[in-house]
């Protein structure tokens, strides 16, 4: 049987992972809109992301009464610290995601669909895969199996950097008068939001590693 502390614990995974869960739906869409820049599938991936604030206000103020209440030592202290920073990345993340749609669609029809589907589609890809490898860390219990996979979510979050560089001086070089600069600008502040997306991602894995195997706190 289950502890008040286990139950309460797992109700908080439960709901870390609806947002999570949210989050990678909203990025998937963002994936399959980003190529013919579809303005309906930008706005479904919104609603995947909806109320992001109260719901981590909740989780949070479950946290502070889980501490309250059984003072967990060790381990459990070191998860219980990890879902509360966890909350807050993923909030950010939310935040990142809005952003990207909202840079994206304001300039997407104004470059060429060869950039996009070099740069932007496989950026968005990796930042896709480092979500979903990072939600399912929190259901991994095998510290072994944690490193290997938060080493898969790292090697995502590297392709997003590498692509975003790729990506920086090409449309650089394609900027050509002013006017085409601000668009190649805008574009680029869209794009490192996704990138921000696959940073989030790597912050929460390194918090699952830390919950399960302890150390010290990653950046």
């Amino acid at each position: 049987m289950l502890s008040n502390f286990q139950i309460n614990l797992n109700e908080i995974k439960a709901k870390i992972i609806e947002i999570g869960t949210g989050l990678l739906e909203a990025n998937i869409l963002i994936n399959s809109a980003i190529a013919t820049c579809d303005d309906a599938k930008f706005q479904e991936a919104r609603s995947h992301i909806k109320n992001i604030g109260s719901k981590s206000n909740d989780i949070d103020n479950n946290i502070i009464k889980v501490l309250a209440l059984y003072t967990p030592e060790a381990r459990d202290l070191r998860q219980v610290i990890a879902y509360l920073k966890i909350t807050n990345e993923l909030s950010r993340a939310c935040s990142n995601t809005r952003s990207f749609i909202r840079g994206f669609t304001t300039v997407c029809d104004d470059v060429d669909t060869e950039t996009i589907n070099e740069y932007a589609v496989p950026m968005q890809t990796s930042t896709v895969k480092a979500i979903k490898l990072t939600m399912t860390m929190l259901e991994c219990e095998d510290a072994e199996e944690l490193q290997e996979i938060y080493n898969d979510v790292l090697i995502e979050e590297n392709k997003t950097d590498d692509l975003y560089e790729m990506v920086e001086r090409n449309l650089s070089q394609q900027a050509d008068s002013v006017q085409s600069f601000e668009q190649f600008h805008k574009m680029l502040r869209a794009l490192r939001k996704s990138g921000k997306i696959a940073s989030r991602a790597i912050s929460i894995a390194n918090l699952l590693v830390y919950a399960k195997v302890g150390g010290n706190f990653q950046n």
